[in-house]
């Protein structure tokens, strides 16, 4: 059968934040724009993820007409709490650093974000399979797919942007070769459950104990997001319910008393912990963003952060392109990117240093890891680096 070819100015792989977050910037400059997804819009819609949104993140998505239901929803949160040796210690980013954190469940922008791109009339395409990208290299590449209906299709573009995640195919499509990879393996893992329990504190919550790290976040005041280090091969039927509510308390114990709020856990999984990073962002006219190009460690709460990041300088950079024909942007995106992307690899990477307990640690570096805790909660000049990088750094900002 042959297939039906279509045009437009920039062929968009994944319907996650940065796909979505590309496709609406793009739109709202007139820029023609297809996005393809494999999964249903149902599943993407109620796919639970990361729920932390930096400031710039928040301002952009304020600043492009998607932030109405976030700043009604979502919660503001002044700052973070480090918690060791049995006490609390606050971090209040509004006061060092002048920026907060909204807690905002990655599903909850996926909806604004097709609901306002299907309301312009923008086309995402759902359910779409056996992708394969070709002529990256030639002035109008082609991105083929079947169908929600199985109807064989080619979308042939002037741009690709590979927003397709980690496990995607655009990454794949480029040359042996043309990246260098680099990466790092975690010796943990988290166990993650969500529950339909009442968050005990109304602000994030890293733990730091000698029976490992635990952290207590929440979705809204009724649901709360909990997390557990494990060994990156755990077995999920390992931890009933009873554990779980157990070892949490016991993590997260603190000298005058503490215990969760218990409730039903309506989602559990185990999820590894790894740094992964490639150079260029980009091949010929494919350009990668987000967790295609770059994965960082949960604990610095990055992850969406940055692709949000990415597409943000990839749209201005598409948009100098089509209406000016200039190039300079696009030939400057993945340097720029790159800066930001090691800034947060760092960040994520001393957080989950300082706060995990490594097989084999020894009481030197538990006693090591204690001062640099202790350091960060004392010193204005530390913690306001914390702050600055959690809350997030500008985007004009310079590494």
């Amino acid at each position: 059968m042959s297939a039906t070819v279509t045009r437009t100015q920039v062929a968009i792989v994944g319907a996650g934040p940065a796909g979505l977050v590309l496709a609406h910037l793009l739109g709202r400059a007139g820029i023609d724009c297809v996005v393809l997804e494999a999964r249903s819009r149902e599943y993407v819609e109620h796919r639970v993820r990361a729920g932390v949104l930096e400031h710039p993140t928040v301002e952009l998505l304020c600043r492009a007409g998607v932030g109405e239901r976030l700043t009604r929803e979502g919660l503001r949160h002044r700052g973070i709490s480090l918690r060791f040796d049995g006490a609390d210690h606050h971090l209040d980013f509004l006061a060092l650093a002048g920026r907060s954190i909204t807690v905002y469940g990655q599903q909850e922008v996926v909806k604004d974000l097709i609901a306002a791109r299907l309301s312009a009339g923008g086309e995402i395409l759902f359910e779409v399979g056996d992708v394969r990208l070709a002529g990256l290299d030639g002035d109008e590449p082609e991105v083929a797919f079947t169908d929600a209906t199985g109807a064989e299709r080619i979308l042939r573009a002037a741009m690709v942007a590979g927003c397709d995640g980690f496990h995607g195919v655009c990454r794949p499509a480029i040359p042996p070769g043309a990246l260098s990879v680099f990466e790092r393996d975690y010796p943990y893992a988290w166990l993650g459950i969500l529950a339909e329990a009442a968050p005990v504190r109304q602000e994030v919550t890293y733990s730091s104990s000698d029976r490992g790290f635990a952290l207590a976040s929440m979705r809204s005041p009724t649901v709360t997001r909990l997390y557990l280090q494990v060994p990156p091969d755990e077995p999920l039927d390992a931890w009933p319910d009873g554990r779980i509510w157990e070892e949490l308390n016991a993590r997260m114990a603190l000298d005058g008393g503490f215990s969760l709020n218990e409730g039903p856990i309506v989602e559990r999984g185990v999820t590894g912990m790894r740094s992964f990073v490639v150079e260029p962002m980009r091949h010929g006219r494919l350009f990668l963003a987000g967790d295609a190009a770059h994965i960082v460690p949960p604990t610095g709460a990055k992850g969406m952060n940055l692709a949000v990041a990415d597409v943000a300088v990839l749209a201005g950079a598409l948009e100098r392109f089509f209406t000016t024909g200039r190039t300079d942007l696009l030939d400057g995106y993945s340097d720029r990117c790159l800066r930001r992307v090691w800034r947060a690899e760092h960040f994520s990477w001393w957080m989950t240093a300082m706060l995990h307990v490594a097989p084999g640690t020894d009481p030197f570096e538990r006693r090591l890891q204690r001062s640099q805790l202790r350091y960060v909660t004392s010193s204005v000049a530390a913690a306001t680096s914390l702050a600055e990088n959690y809350a997030g750094l500008p985007y004009d900002a310079s590494f």
